[in-house]
């Protein structure tokens, strides 16, 4: 109850103080905007003319699609754009190579497998990856993973090389809320289903520990085979490296992992001289905002990106950011403006959720039949997760891709409610239900358990769901429904895995996302495309503009205004808001994601 009392007195804080943080913004960013017209824009606006380095801080988490919200500056590139932008960079003779800064601990699998596609892609076009990493300390190898196919690995001499297999802790909530006589009731289609066990349970059941080894050995199977390659290492002698972990840096030198120690300025230096004289970083940030694409008139196939939980409506997005979701609503709409726009030729759907809403999942569902019957091809690009809902939505594409570390399948559904009758009693709370009409009325109550009628109905509609959603994953990929319901029961597969069952199509990241859906549109391979996100974004200026009924006539002062966005303090400002909301907890995935 301790908890409780500090979560709710900890939410009221926190919204009063995002309240207030609103407020002093508000007249911040009024003052500053007089400020900034007078003063004029003092950013950077253009790129060096000599050879360029790209940065890229692999440190910073960073999402996989940018957020809806345009203020949302203490966000990194997002993984989509980071590939995008390296991408362009590859046909870019000023750029010379590429300098990563490496996640010391560990990354979602499928971005680092999505990070090191884009490094192979990148130096096939002829460019350098220099990469420097202030220890891997983390005992995960994904970290790693990302950067192995790098041309030089920098360590720093006194650091470490721990990494040494993959790991995952899950939480079971079981007998906590025996000990405050709370009483979770859930129902799950199946086994499998084991989100609901982290409510129900004290420790893994058979099936929920059997899922969770099963595709975290795939995991870790798909990360040793990849770094062996690229290092010019055996399996077998990788395998025995990371199992002997930790090692030191001389150690990790010696095995082949890296290829030079020292410091990050050494490495930096070494990269500069590599370039020659003229040679400057520039942050891969400022790279994308500020390079020119080539001009095309190429035909033009749609991106729709969705990311997080899955919730009906269109979730309004604070324009000072915060949790990311798909809305039924917001994403069912852009699918059917790309459908009805001529001018796509087809539609690429990228999703990194665990699921959510079946509603809003279903709505996402019949979107993607119908862009499919006005005749648009539609391919389905898996980032780290697409599991439950995010399968759900994915099931009735023409061509689906997914990493091969990627967390998808899931078909399944669970729902309930954890009765605290008991745990009112314990601090004398007393909660009572009045209804009228029929006994289901106070089916979702919190102080009442469910009657036996109550919980057979609430049963029958999981189960109406179930069959739902194993018939439309059966239509969609073309299965028998006998096979679907083998290998559905709630079960997380990865990519590969769920390759080998026909869930995917493919093995593959976003630039092989694309490059199906050229093939599917009859696109001719050497045509130069148009990339559109649908719906387009908004830009600071214009949310700006919104939010305060400030109005910019003139492009000077949307330069203007554009550049007092990027200025220290307001940035400061905005995500100490966005941490100020961030209250409360979700109950999301069906699966542990290893880091």
């Amino acid at each position: 109850m301790k908890q409780f009392w500090i979560t709710f007195f900890g939410s009221i804080v926190g919204v009063v103080v995002g309240s207030l943080l609103t407020v002093v913004l508000g007249v911040f960013l009024i003052g500053a905007v007089i400020g900034t017209l007078v003063e004029g824009a003092r950013t950077e606006t253009a790129l060096p003319q000599t050879a360029m380095v790209l940065e890229l801080d692999l440190r910073e988490g960073r999402l996989d699609s940018p957020s809806r919200t345009p203020f949302g500056f203490a966000e990194p590139l997002s993984v989509v754009d980071v590939v995008r932008t390296l991408e362009q960079a590859e046909s870019d003779d000023r750029v010379a190579g590429l300098f990563i800064r490496a996640n010391e601990f560990g990354m979602s699998p499928g971005a680092a497998e999505e990070i090191r596609g884009a490094i192979a892609d990148f130096r096939a076009a002829g460019k350098f990856v220099i990469t420097h990493a202030q220890g891997f300390e983390g005992t995960t190898v994904t970290g790693y993973f990302a950067v192995s196919g790098s041309d030089q690995i920098w360590l720093q001499d006194t650091a470490n090389f721990t990494p040494a297999g993959i790991a995952s802790e899950v939480t079971f909530l079981g007998g906590l809320f025996e000990h405050f006589d709370a009483v979770p009731q859930f129902e799950q289609f199946h086994e499998y289903k084991n989100a609901a066990n982290t409510y129900t349970q004290s420790g893994f059941t058979e099936a929920h520990r059997e899922a969770t080894l099963s595709y975290m050995g795939s995991i870790y199977d798909t990360a040793v085979s990849h770094i062996a390659a690229d290092r010019g290492l055996t399996e077998t002698a990788l395998r025995d490296i990371f199992e002997t972990a930790p090692h030191t840096a001389e150690e990790a030198e010696a095995l082949g992992l890296v290829d030079q120690l020292g410091h990050v300025i050494e490495a930096r230096e070494a990269t500069l001289t590599r370039v020659g004289t003229g040679g400057r970083f520039v942050d891969i940030s400022q790279y994308n905002s500020l390079a020119t694409p080539a001009w095309s008139n190429g035909p033009i196939i749609a991106l729709i990106e969705g990311q997080g939980a899955i919730v009906t409506g269109s979730p309004s997005a604070s324009p000072f950011g915060g949790e990311n979701m798909i809305g039924g609503d917001f994403m069912s709409e852009a699918i059917l403006d790309a459908a009805d726009d001529p001018s796509v030729r087809a539609i690429v759907i990228r999703v990194d959720s665990p699921g959510g809403s079946a509603i809003a999942s279903d709505q996402v569902w019949h979107a993607v039949t119908r862009a499919r019957e006005a005749g648009k091809p539609v391919v389905v690009s898996m980032a780290s997760l697409a599991a439950s809902g995010g399968y759900y939505l994915a099931a009735p594409a023409d061509y689906v891709l997914a990493h091969e570390t990627t967390l998808t399948g899931s078909i399944g559904v669970l729902g309930g409610k954890i009765v605290l009758d008991g745990t009112f009693d314990l601090v004398g709370l007393n909660a009572e239900t009045v209804s009228v009409g029929g006994e289901y009325a106070t089916a979702f109550s919190a102080s009442e358990a469910w009657s036996e009628t109550q919980r057979a109905a609430y049963r029958d509609q999981m189960s109406d769901i179930y069959d739902d959603f194993t018939q439309r994953v059966a239509d969609g990929r073309d299965l028998p429904l006998e096979r679907v319901l083998e290998i559905a029961r709630g079960r997380v597969w990865t990519g590969a895995q769920a390759l080998d069952l026909g869930l995917v199509d493919e093995i593959g990241g976003l630039r092989d996302a694309i490059g199906a859906a050229r093939e599917f549109a009859g696109i001719d391979p050497d045509q130069a495309i148009r990339l559109r996100r649908f719906p387009a974004e908004r830009s600071a200026l214009e949310a700006f503009q919104e939010m305060f009924g400030v109005s910019a006539d003139t492009a000077q002062s949307a330069a203007r205004l554009n550049a007092l966005m990027e200025l220290p303090e307001v940035r400061a400002a905005l995500e100490a808001r966005e941490a100020a909301t961030r209250t409360g907890v979700q109950m999301r995935s069906d699966a542990a994601l290893p880091q």
